[in-house]
C-alpha cells in the first residue's frame, strides 16, 4: 500500500519565496490560476462550471454519425467508384445476402421453394420497415459486403435471387439476394435487418437453418455493438476509477470530488462532441465517443492526482486552504498544461490523416482533452477549496507536518538505480529490447469478419457462403467502365489471372457497372494481388476497380501514408512542448527517445500476447498509428512531471543525481497510480466486442504500465545519472541567468 501512500503525499518542494521558476514558458498561466480559488471567487467559479454543464446538458442534441462503415478518402480508387455507382440506374440499393443449408444432405426441390418463399417474406419485412430500394425490382448493386456478382440475370420475388435460389455445387447450401436501400440511416438499416432476420427464421422448414449476411447485415451487426455502449462505457469506467481512487486516497469521500468532476467533464465533452459533429465532418459514433470518453476519464483524472498530491503538500507549509491551492497551482498547472498541450496538438494534427475515422478522432479527441483540463484546473480545484481539510479525512494534512515520501519506497528505488546506472539501465533496456521482438511477423489489417470479438450473424453467413460458393463471389470486386468501351474492358478483365466470371450490371450512358468474381478469399494476399492486376490491366481504358477487397487494399494504403506523415509530426510535437518546458535539447531528446522505446516495446509485446495468446486477427489498419498517438503523447506525461520536479530540485541547487532521486522520491507514488489507472481505463474498452477498440486498449495500457514502471522509474533516472548536468544543456536551472 505504501506505492500509493507516498503519491498522495508527494511533490514536496522547497519555499517558493526561494526558488527560482523552473516552467519557463507555462508558467504564468499556472499563477493567474491561482487567482480563481479565492474565498470569493470560488463560489463563482462552482456556480458557473454547473450552469455551463447543465446548457451542455440541455441543448447539445443528438450528433451527425457519419453513414456506413468506410472511412475512405474521396480520392482513393475504391471510394471514386462507389460515387460512380452511385449516378447509375438502382443505385442506393445494397443486397442483404440470405444463406440457407442443410446438415443432413442436399436441399430438396420443397427446401428450394422454402427459401424462395423466407425471400418473399423477408422483402415484405424490409418494405415495412421503410429500408426498401427506391426500386423494388432492381438489381441490387454488388459489391462492398454485397452479394455473388452471378445473381444480376435472376429475378423473382423480392428482386434479385431469382424464382430459384442459387444452389452450391455439393446441393447443400442455397442463397438468395434481398435488396435494401443504401440511403437509409444506420439505425433504420438495423430494424430491417432484424425484421428481415425475423422474417426468415418464420415459417422455415425443420432441418434448415439460415443466415443473412452482406453489407446491411455487417452494418446491422457493428450497430448492436454500440447499442448502450456509452452506459456500459461509462459504468465501467466510473467504476475503475472510483475504485482505484478510494485505494489511491483511503477517504471515504476524497475520491467523490475528482470522480465527479471528471464525470460531468466527461458528458459535457461527449455533448461536445455531438455539436461539432453538427457543423463539421466529424462523426459522433460509438467508436468516437468510446474512445474519448476514456481519454477524458484517464487524462482529467490523471491530472487531479497530481493537482490533489501538490495541494496536499502545501497544506502542510501554509494555514490557508486557499493559499495552499494558489501555491499547487502556481507548482502543477505549468507541467499539466505542456501535458495537455502535447495531446491535444498531437490529436489535432491527425486532421492531417486521409483516414476520416482517425480525422474525426482527433478533433473530437482533441475536444474532450480541453474539456478534461478546463474542469481539472478550473473547477476542481474550487470545489476543492469548498471543503478545507476535512475532505482528506482521516489522513488530513497538518500545518508542519512532515512528508514521509523523503524516505519512502520511491526514495530507495532511486538511489539503487542511480548507484548502480549503467548496469540497472542496460537490464532495462534488454528488457524493452525482449519485449520489442515479440513483434516480429506483426500483421497489419483486419477483413469485416475478423472485426469482431464475438462471431455475430453476418460473419457466420459470410463463412458458410465462402465454404459453399467460389471464394470471391460473396464480395465480388466492380469495375466500372465507359460505356463506350464496356465490351472492350470486361474482355480485359476476363483475360486476368484470378478472375472467375465478369458480368455487367447497371450502366447509363456514360458508365457501365461490371460484377467481377475473383478466385482469391475475400481479404486474402491473393484477393489483393487480383484486384491489383485488375487495376493495371483496365487504366488505360479509363476504367476503376473497387469493391470490398479493393477499399481493404486502399484502406491499407491510405493507413500508410498517413503513418509516414503522422508519427514524425506527433514526434515533433513532443519535442517542440519539451523544449518550452523545460529548455534543455538533450532532455527533451532523451524523454522523446524513452517514448518512442515504450511504443516499439509495447507493440512488440501486445503482438505476442494477441498472435500466441489471445488467437487475435491482424491489427486494424488504424492500430498502430492511434496506438503511437496515445503512447506518446500521454506516456511523456509521466516524464514532464518528473523532470519539472527534477528541474525545480536543480533550480535549487542540487546536482542532476540527486536531482532526479528527489523528484522521483516525491513523484513515484502518484505517477504510478496514475499509470495503473490509464491502464485500466484503457482496458476498459475490451467491454465493447470489437477487435480494435480491444487491440488499442491492450497496447495503449500495457505501454502506460511499462512507461510508468519502468521507463519513468528506472531508464530515465539512469540516463540522468549517466549524463550527469549536460542532461540540462543548454539551459541549467540552477544557473543565476535563470533566476526569478
Amino acid at each position: 500500500m505504501e506505492m500509493f501512500h507516498n503519491g498522495d503525499d508527494s511533490l514536496d518542494a522547497t519555499a517558493h519565496s526561494a526558488r527560482r521558476d523552473p516552467h519557463g514558458f507555462f508558467s504564468p498561466a499556472g499563477r493567474a490560476l491561482g487567482h480563481l480559488v479565492g474565498p470569493r471567487v470560488k463560489w463563482l467559479v462552482v456556480v458557473v462550471a454547473v450552469l455551463v454543464s447543465a446548457a451542455a446538458f440541455a441543448f447539445a442534441g443528438a450528433g451527425q454519425v457519419a453513414p456506413g462503415q468506410n472511412s475512405l478518402p474521396d480520392s482513393a480508387e475504391s471510394a471514386e467508384v462507389a460515387a460512380l455507382q452511385a449516378t447509375l440506374p438502382a443505385s442506393g440499393v445494397a443486397p442483404a445476402i440470405l444463406v440457407v443449408s442443410r446438415a443432413d444432405g442436399p436441399l430438396t426441390e420443397a427446401d428450394q421453394r422454402a427459401v424462395v418463399e423466407a425471400t418473399e417474406r423477408a422483402s415484405k419485412a424490409v418494405s415495412a420497415a421503410g429500408a426498401a430500394p427506391r426500386s423494388p425490382g432492381a438489381q441490387a448493386a454488388p459489391g462492398g459486403q454485397g452479394g455473388p456478382g452471378d445473381q444480376g440475370d435472376q429475378a423473382g420475388p423480392g428482386g434479385p435471387g431469382g424464382a430459384k435460389p442459387q444452389v452450391s455445387e455439393d446441393g447443400g447450401t442455397a442463397l438468395a439476394l434481398v435488396p435494401l436501400s443504401s440511403d437509409v440511416s444506420d439505425e433504420v438499416n438495423g430494424k430491417a435487418v432484424d425484421a428481415l432476420r425475423a422474417a426468415v427464421r418464420d415459417g422455415l422448414p425443420e432441418g434448415l437453418t439460415a443466415s443473412v449476411t452482406g453489407g446491411p447485415a455487417f452494418t446491422a451487426d457493428i450497430g448492436k455493438v454500440f447499442d448502450g455502449a456509452d452506459v456500459r462505457l461509462l459504468g465501467a469506467t466510473a467504476g475503475v476509477v472510483a475504485l482505484l481512487l478510494l485505494v489511491t486516497y483511503r477517504s471515504p469521500w476524497l475520491w467523490l470530488v475528482p470522480l465527479s468532476v471528471v464525470g460531468v467533464g466527461d458528458q459535457v465533452a461527449s455533448r461536445g462532441i455531438d455539436i461539432l459533429s453538427r457543423f463539421s465532418e466529424v462523426s459522433a459514433d460509438g467508436a468516437v465517443k468510446g474512445i474519448v470518453s476514456v481519454l477524458v476519464f484517464g487524462a482529467g483524472t490523471n491530472y487531479a492526482l497530481l493537482l490533489i498530491a501538490r495541494y496536499r503538500e502545501e497544506l502542510r507549509r501554509v494555514d490557508d486552504r486557499h493559499d495552499a491551492m494558489r501555491r499547487a497551482l502556481a507548482s502543477a498547472a505549468p507541467a499539466i498544461l505542456a501535458s495537455s498541450s502535447t495531446v491535444v496538438l498531437a490529436l489535432l494534427s491527425l486532421g492531417f490523416a486521409d483516414d476520416r475515422f482517425v480525422v474525426s478522432l482527433g478533433y473530437a479527441g482533441a475536444l474532450g482533452i480541453v474539456v478534461a483540463l478546463a474542469y481539472a484546473l478550473l473547477v476542481l480545484p474550487a470545489a476543492m477549496v469548498l471543503f478545507g481539510r476535512r475532505l482528506f479525512w482521516p489522513f488530513v494534512p497538518r500545518m508542519g507536518q512532515e512528508d514521509p515520501s523523503r524516505t519512502g519506497l520511491w526514495r530507495r528505488v532511486g538511489d539503487a538505480v542511480t548507484g548502480r546506472p549503467v548496469t540497472v539501465g542496460v537490464a532495462a533496456v534488454l528488457v524493452l529490447g525482449a519485449l520489442t521482438a515479440g513483434g516480429v511477423g506483426l500483421a497489419i489489417g483486419q477483413t469485416p469478419t475478423e472485426q469482431f470479438l464475438d462471431k455475430p450473424e453476418a460473419v457466420v453467413g459470410q463463412e458458410q457462403l465462402a465454404k459453399a460458393f467460389p471464394a470471391g463471389s460473396g464480395e465480388p470486386a466492380v469495375v466500372i467502365a465507359p460505356s463506350g468501351r464496356a465490351t472492350e474492358v470486361r474482355r480485359t478483365v476476363e483475360a486476368v489471372d484470378g478472375v472467375s466470371t465478369a458480368r455487367p450490371g447497371a450502366a447509363d450512358a456514360r458508365w457501365t457497372e461490371l460484377s467481377v468474381v475473383l478466385e482469391g478469399a475475400p481479404g486474402s494476399s491473393a484477393a489483393f494481388d487480383q484486384v491489383e492486376s485488375l487495376r493495371a490491366a483496365v487504366d488505360g481504358a479509363g476504367a476503376k476497380v473497387g469493391g470490398s477487397d479493393a477499399e481493404l487494399l486502399d484502406a491499407r494504403a491510405t493507413a500508410d501514408r498517413d503513418r509516414l506523415l503522422l508519427f514524425p509530426v506527433i514526434l515533433g510535437i513532443v519535442l517542440v512542448v519539451l523544449l518550452l518546458l523545460l529548455r534543455s535539447v538533450v532532455a527533451a531528446v532523451v524523454l522523446v527517445a524513452t517514448v518512442l522505446a515504450t511504443y516499439v516495446a509495447s507493440m512488440g509485446a501486445s503482438w505476442f500476447a494477441f498472435s500466441h495468446l489471445l488467437g487475435y486477427p491482424p491489427l486494424d489498419v488504424s492500430t498502430p498509428l492511434l496506438a503511437f498517438l496515445f503512447l506518446v503523447a500521454l506516456g511523456v506525461d509521466y516524464n514532464i512531471f518528473l523532470t519539472t520536479r527534477a528541474r525545480e530540485e536543480a533550480a535549487e541547487g542540487q546536482p542532476a543525481r540527486e536531482a532526479i532521486v528527489r523528484a522521483l522520491a516525491v513523484t513515484g507514488g502518484v505517477f504510478t497510480s496514475a499509470g495503473i489507472l490509464l491502464a485500466a481505463v484503457f482496458a476498459v474498452l475490451g467491454v465493447l466486442p470489437l477487435v480494435q477498440l480491444a487491440q488499442i486498449g491492450v497496447i495503449v495500457g500495457f505501454g502506460v504500465l511499462l512507461d510508468t514502471l519502468v521507463v519513468r522509474s528506472i531508464v530515465v533516472p539512469a540516463l540522468v545519472t549517466v549524463l550527469g548536468e549536460r542532461f540540462w544543456w543548454p539551459s541549467h536551472p540552477g544557473t543565476p541567468s535563470r533566476a526569478r
